[in-house]
């Protein structure tokens, strides 16, 4: 029985897959490959390039013009700046793929004497050399997670493969494929030998291309979910499928851990004979941030970067970009944003969700003692807003300025604060759906509180949508006079309370002027737009 893989390489004969060679211009490599290019191959982590690269190695085998291997390198991060050993690990490793994908046994029968004491630094140029020599077929090396490498052991690596261009494809592999997430000219490698950065485009200046790997698209997205209906005959309902395409714009991980928690891990999702609806993808993607599933813990190391947090810090309070080309592209490579003819957003509704929560998880847990969610429920099962909010401003007002020191994110500290809070009222209740508006000045929260009770174990948001309390929130932060931010901020409120469908809305306006006392900030009052009551509130 083939299913949804969200771990290593697809195997077709395993998993449903889609096709891997079709995930890049097949054409376009092979015109790199005998122009004797070497070029790069990058994309997001999990995103298929592996299986990408081990699909091409068996493809340009078969066809038999070059002798291809794959070999990744990821074993010699370990060694950190330890040259000698990395080197070392990285020749092991390539004579192990010669052996076990070409039946070719040299590298390892004459890896002693490329690794003599004090020959370290010309390991690998050494065996490249020599096997090349040797070949009867010019040779394709694909070097896969190159950018797990560090310091002088990555400048060591890079230049070891360039010392060897002018030799290919005689003396040196006629072509050299370096994947891993990041683009190299992205490299900027601390080099303890020589006391300075070195970028990655010096170090390996004979790059001839970068090619990237993209998110699947729409139609490859329903493709993959059909395979499983060839297989099983258990349908997605259109509805379903449109979830799955909204929730993760086509990233290959987050399709597949949906499919997989739908179809393989939810119980009602098992039987074959129903059709998997939305309610079950909506319950997927509570289950996969609830358990902060490999990939989705990942996104909290990347959040820590300096670089990311110039470009997502901005997006999540709704301001402008102001930063370096360079840095976009680099986080757009990481697969956190992507680019739309309105700017650039969060890559997806899922990433969207999980980067404030990681943002706040030690706020969420000392709020998870103050504030008790029965207190904001009245006996009719309505979420009182009014309380929330005013229980949120007491408490922004008494210990914002110590909570709001702790964020790495400090610009968009209260946008993060009040979704801690808010999560952590809305928690095994209800759910915050978000949207950042680039350059609007603005967060938008979409708060929905269940008013009927579920069955045990399905949430109740998902199953009766004619039930559910939705409640807009507003969030601004004042850079103008109070006035025009209360105008803007009604008429941004009301658009987006007439695109949820509902009467509930709320305009939150963060104070951030030093000179104004709290009693100042502090404020609530009714405002009428357009024939809507918003509440404003002031803090």
């Amino acid at each position: 029985m083939r299913f949804f893989n969200t771990a290593g390489p697809v195997n077709c004969e395993d998993h449903y897959c889609l096709p891997p060679l079709e995930r890049f211009d097949l054409a376009e490599m092979e015109m790199l490959l005998v122009q004797k290019k070497y070029f790069v191959l990058h994309a997001p982590r999990q995103t298929g390039k592996t299986s990408s690269m081990l699909a091409l190695m068996e493809h340009l085998n078969r066809e038999g013009q070059y002798k291809a291997v794959y070999c990744n390198v990821e074993a010699a991060q370990a060694a950190r700046e330890n040259v000698e050993q990395a080197m070392n690990d990285i020749v092991r490793e390539l004579g192990a793929m010669a052996r076990i994908y070409l039946k070719d046994k040299f590298l390892e029968e004459q890896r002693d004497q490329f690794l003599a004491p004090g020959g370290y630094g010309t390991a690998i140029a050494m065996s490249l050399r020599a096997w090349a020599e040797k070949c009867d077929k010019p040779l394709v090396v694909m070097f896969d997670e190159v950018d797990s490498l560090v310091g002088d052991t990555l400048i060591s690596f890079l230049r070891q493969i360039r010392s060897g261009y002018n030799q290919r494809p005689a003396s040196f592999p006629q072509s050299i494929i370096l994947c891993g997430i990041r683009d190299v000219r992205d490299y900027r490698i601390h080099a303890s030998s020589e006391k300075e950065i070195i970028t990655g485009g010096s170090a390996f200046n004979i790059k001839a291309e970068s090619l990237r790997m993209g998110d699947f698209i729409k139609p490859e997205v329903y493709t993959l979910l059909e395979q499983h209906t060839l297989d099983t005959e258990q349908k997605f309902t259109s509805e379903a499928k449109a979830c799955i395409w909204h929730l993760t714009r086509g990233q290959p991980w987050l399709v597949n851990a949906l499919a997989y928690e739908t179809c393989f891990r939810i119980k009602e999702g098992r039987d074959r004979s129903r059709a998997i609806d939305k309610d079950m993808v909506d319950r997927a993607k509570d289950n996969l941030i609830a358990r902060r599933d490999t990939h989705l813990d990942q996104l909290a190391d990347k959040l820590q970067e300096e670089r990311v947090r110039r470009v997502i810090s901005p997006m999540l309070q709704g301001r402008d970009l102001n930063v370096r080309l360079d840095d976009i592209q680099y986080v757009e490579d990481l697969g956190l944003i992507r680019r739309t003819k309105q700017g650039p957003v969060i890559a997806n509704p899922i990433y969207a969700e999980v980067i404030p929560r990681e943002l706040t998880v030690s706020e969420q847990m000392n709020l998870e003692a103050r504030y008790d969610q029965a207190w904001y429920v009245q006996e009719n099962g309505r979420l009182d807003v009014d309380k929330l909010l005013s229980a949120f401003q007491e408490f922004f007002r008494e210990h914002s300025e110590i909570w709001l020191e702790r964020f790495q994110y400090k610009e968009a500290g209260p946008q993060l604060l009040m979704q801690a809070f808010l999560q952590r009222v809305v928690n095994s209740g209800g759910r915050i759906e978000r949207e950042y508006g680039l350059g609007k000045m603005r967060t938008d929260l979409l708060l929905l509180w269940p008013l009927e009770q579920a069955p045990e174990g399905r949430p109740p948001w998902t199953r009766w949508q004619g039930t559910v309390q939705k409640i807009v929130i507003e969030l601004k932060i004042l850079y103008k006079s109070l006035d025009r931010t209360i105008d803007e901020g009604l008429k941004q409120t009301h658009a987006y309370m007439d695109r949820c469908g509902t009467s509930d809305g709320h305009l939150v306006v963060f104070d951030r002027r030093s000179d104004v006392s709290w009693d100042e900030k502090i404020f609530q009052e009714k405002k009428r737009f357009e024939g809507r009551e918003i509440r404003v509130w002031g803090m």
